[in-house]
């Protein structure tokens, strides 16, 4: 629920302020001035950032639990194309971006490159320890180019973030350690997440994960409306 909002806050402020305030040339008739807006503006999406490493964090503990993989990709995938357009739309002022692709996609390859490595991990016809870890080491690699090269929403970082989380899930402190110092070299205020995912006791919550799959569409395509009918008003 907390990446949820924080992700809410992100996106609004892109949306309603940078493309209709910032950057949509409206005429400013406020009692602030355009440099606190701007101000703002950077605030609101520094607590964006803390979504996306709970997200990465969730997708590992989904990836653990779930009880099909197949299933999990599946889902990811098919809410990923009913929300490229919303996506698009919502952040980007346009129905088709191909510069950017939303998180959805990002999170499903996170789940097939983890299962690869697991895959490889158990395979039984590997004997030498050093020539699994290369494999695995490989696969990752082309993971984190396709990833790369496909546009997606945060790109091989992303990736990577999601292996971390994944091949350090026995020890918390270490996890959420590593975490943070990994995302401070490129996102600095998503380290608080971290003293967040520090406090999860490994038990399931309230079971809202569909919740989430139709939310994510829908306040992406409420953001794109809101955004047209603004720049027509103001």
């Amino acid at each position: 629920m907390i990446a949820i909002v924080t992700m809410l806050i992100d996106h609004s402020a892109k949306a309603l302020i940078y493309n209709v305030l910032l950057r949509g040339h409206v005429r400013y008739q406020w009692p602030f001035t355009l440099f606190t807006l701007n101000q703002f503006y950077r605030f609101l999406r520094g607590v964006g950032r803390l979504a996306f490493p709970i997200f990465c964090f969730c997708i590992v503990e989904g990836f653990i639990h779930t009880r099909s993989r197949r299933n999990y990709v599946f889902r990811l995938l098919i809410f990923g194309l009913i929300s490229e357009i919303p996506f698009n739309l919502g952040l980007y002022e346009r129905l088709r971006y191909p510069s950017h692709q939303n998180v959805m996609f990002e999170l499903a390859l996170g789940v097939i490159m983890l299962t690869v490595w697991e895959k490889l991990e158990y395979w039984d016809k590997i004997r030498n320890g050093g020539f699994r870890l290369i494999l695995q080491a490989l696969s990752a690699s082309v993971f984190l180019i396709a990833a790369q090269k496909l546009h997606l929403d945060y790109g091989y970082k992303g990736l990577a973030l999601i292996l971390l989380l994944y091949l350090l899930r026995f020890t918390r402190e270490l996890q959420c350690a590593a975490g943070a110092l990994i995302i401070s070299i490129w996102e600095w205020p998503a380290v608080f997440s971290f003293a967040l995912l520090a406090l999860y006791n490994g038990k399931r919550g309230r079971n809202i994960k569909y919740f989430f799959y139709v939310f994510y569409p829908a306040h992406l395509l409420l953001l794109g409306l809101l955004t047209i009918v603004l720049k027509n008003r103001l």
